[in-house]
């Protein structure tokens, strides 16, 4: 379970990268790569292990004022990305 002090980081086995043909972040792994919505290539621009997940939240409400509360959706989703080993939790 993820807290607000979590401080997620990248799996050494993946690479986030702009795929210019796709238009969008993803995630390149040596089978293969996973193509990220909008919202997931935001969060995951963010991760770099030392920033917790209420920092990348409060980052990412004043990116995107017009979105509301956000820390739902980050939450989950860095919860979804640990449970498919994209990160670590690192507490």
């Amino acid at each position: 379970m993820i807290t607000s002090t979590t401080t997620p980081s990248l799996n050494a086995m993946f690479r986030l990268q702009w795929e210019k043909a796709q238009n969008c972040f993803v995630l390149l792994f040596p089978e293969g790569m996973v193509k990220l919505n909008g919202s997931a290539g935001e969060i995951m621009q963010l991760i770099d292990g030392e920033k917790t997940v209420q920092q990348i939240t409060e980052t990412l409400q004043n990116k995107f004022p017009e979105g509301g509360d956000l820390s739902n959706d980050v939450n989950e989703f860095i919860t979804t990305a640990i449970e498919k080993k994209w990160l670590y939790n690192d507490h």
